[in-house]
């Protein structure tokens, strides 16, 4: 077998300078990092379901829950209080005022490593009982951490 001559890796290095960050996330799949979004909608214009679409096209493993059943990109979106396991993170798409009723869904029955509370959706008080029981929470766009390569 012959190795490659230093042109050749030159070549090759320079020609993966040039792929984006996000291109290569997209190759990648991420079965490790479930996602639950809570607060899908079903409308194409709303962040939430964007957010769905994205996570699909970067091959992250996605669950949704919403007001209304249907399905976003091959993704079902469920009603209620669905149990589901191995959730790494829940990215909210619901505000404050909406999401006292899934406090101790997401706390205790979904109990995911990470919750990121996406602009206009922040709680302290959920942030803070998320913290005590070991949970990472972040303030941040889903989205912007999807296209930028750091999800």
């Amino acid at each position: 077998m012959r190795l490659p001559t230093v042109t050749q890796c030159r070549r090759v290095s320079a020609s993966l300078r040039d792929i984006k960050l996000s291109e290569i996330n997209r190759m990648i799949e991420h079965p490790h990092k479930k996602t639950l979004v809570l607060g899908a909608s079903l409308n194409p214009e709303r962040y939430s379901n964007i957010c769905i679409n994205d996570l699909v096209l970067y091959n992250y493993p996605v669950e949704a829950v919403g007001l209304r059943e249907g399905d976003i990109a091959g993704v079902r979106v469920h009603r209620g209080f669905p149990e589901i396991a191995d959730v790494h993170t829940v990215t909210m798409y619901l505000g404050p005022q909406n999401q006292g009723q899934y406090v101790d869904y997401i706390l205790n029955t979904i109990r995911p490593r990470r919750i990121i509370f996406n602009p206009g959706t922040w709680n302290s008080e959920l942030a803070d009982l998320a913290k005590e029981a070991g949970i990472v929470v972040e303030s941040k766009c889903t989205l912007l951490m999807l296209s930028g390569g750091y999800f």
